[in-house]
């Protein structure tokens, strides 16, 4: 199995940063360092793995920014004649006391939508430069759950609340539920973004 494939699965990082870190040498596998591309390990279960302090430090440097979406914006690359969300990130509407550090403008290099929500929604919206929390929500083996609010106006056609009932719905993100939730109720209500400390 690929030592990132593992690394990955154990949650130390995403395959990206594995493959990173295995590049620059900050991988020991078993006390060896590993500095080759693809290395495969031959008993995953048990093998050690660690990491440097320089890989513990470039780790630390990744941000997550909870975001309340408002309509009109796209959550990620934006399309024509579209406004990407990330825009509305500024050292000016960050949360007062937030769960994480102050903004600095580096915060926004690397940063990509751990979700989606279309031009006409709105709500929580993760943006993250960490493939660990990409992973928990959004990543193949997430059971992180969504939650969707959907105003309708007109007739609801027979069986259509079976249908929508039905759909493969997405899921709402939460890192840690309890500290999530409570910073929705805050940022939605009183400032648009907050920095979260993961």
């Amino acid at each position: 199995v690929r030592l990132s494939k593992v690394m990955s699965e154990r949650g130390m990082c995403s395959r990206r940063e594995a493959d990173l870190w295995i590049e620059r040498g900050w991988v020991f596998v078993n006390g060896e360092q590993v500095s080759e591309l693809g290395t495969r390990i031959v008993d995953p279960q048990s093998s050690e793995i660690t990491v440097t302090q320089d890989a513990k430090k470039d780790q630390a440097k990744a941000v997550t920014i909870l975001l309340h979406k408002p309509v009109g914006y796209v959550s990620g690359q934006p399309e024509p004649d579209c406004v990407p969300a990330v825009t509305l990130i500024t050292a000016e509407n960050q949360a007062p006391n937030s769960l994480g550090p102050e903004f600095k403008p580096w915060m926004l290099r690397g940063l990509a939508p751990a979700g989606r929500l279309d031009i006409d929604s709105t709500g929580l919206l993760v943006l993250t430069s960490d493939g660990r929390v990409a992973k928990r929500l959004i990543g193949e083996d997430s059971d992180a759950e969504k939650e969707y609010l959907v105003r309708v106006s007109g007739e609801m056609i027979k069986g259509g609340l079976d249908l929508l009932a039905a759909a493969n719905r997405p899921q709402l993100v939460a890192i840690d539920a309890l500290r999530v939730r409570a910073l929705i109720d805050f940022v939605t209500t009183t400032y648009p973004w907050v920095v979260l400390d993961c």
